[in-house]
């Protein structure tokens, strides 16, 4: 976003990047360094570039402060994920041969993929698959 908002339509990509101190080609930006191989010198390719001038350094010191923020973590699945986990729990309990059997099983997912995707949902919501456990303990309770 703080490129778009600097983004010069007038000129072309590489102006507009030279401007911001950003660079358009990584190759030339941080050129491999000269080797040698048995005795002869081999050159990288690598041109060098006169001293840029940096008309927009607030987008390059705004990115770098956006980069230096911490990640937030969120520990969720998708609504369709945890659907899925609840219906062949409900359905099928511990049997996970029959839940790779269900017709639910849209991706084909084998019996340890299954409960690899319970354990993850175990994990991530264990008050809420408490919670669940216990409303089909009940409902079965009912039943009988």
């Amino acid at each position: 976003s703080h490129i778009r908002h600097a983004w010069d339509p007038t000129k072309s990509v590489a102006q507009n990047l030279a401007e911001m101190g950003l660079a358009e080609d990584p190759n030339k930006a941080l050129p491999i360094p000269k080797k040698k191989l048995l005795g002869m010198e081999v050159e990288s390719g690598g041109r060098e570039q006169g001293k840029k001038i940096v008309r927009k350094p607030y987008v390059v010191n705004e990115m770098e402060y956006e980069a230096s923020l911490p990640e937030k973590k969120s520990n969720t699945l998708s609504r369709d994920l945890i659907d899925y986990v609840r219906y062949m729990i409900q359905n099928h309990g511990e049997n996970y041969k029959e839940m790779a059997r269900d017709e639910k099983n849209y991706y084909q997912d084998t019996p340890k993929q299954i409960k690899r995707k319970i354990n993850v949902y175990k994990n991530f919501y264990p008050e809420e698959y408490k919670e669940f456990i216990t409303s089909l303990k009940q409902e079965k309770m009912d039943v009988q």
